[in-house]
């Protein structure tokens, strides 16, 4: 198209023609049966993305079998046990003044 002639241009608002190979709107996605039930491929697929994000976010932050885990928890433990005992120590310390 070339702007040098006025009435070339189209507008941006001109109406889109679908072309031949497009599916009708009105038709069900592929993925969905006609009274709209997903199919067995698409629910299977979304497992499998959920699976395989859950593991990458596991590879991600380090954890990589139960025995990562167990020191994990124990991590924790200790965190937990180290908080009281320094909640402990400003009680005590609070009380004597």
């Amino acid at each position: 198209m070339s702007a040098d002639k006025p009435g070339e241009q189209q507008p941006l608002d001109a109406e889109i023609v679908e072309s031949p190979g497009t599916p009708p709107a009105d038709l069900p996605e592929p993925d969905y049966s006609d009274n709209g039930a997903p199919s067995f491929d698409f629910v299977r697929d979304r497992i499998e993305k959920r699976y395989t994000t859950s593991v990458g976010a596991q590879e991600l932050a380090g954890i990589g079998g139960p025995e990562d885990l167990q020191s994990l928890d124990k991590k924790i433990a200790d965190r937990k046990e180290a908080a009281k005992d320094k909640l402990a120590e400003i009680r005590r310390s609070m009380g004597k003044e």
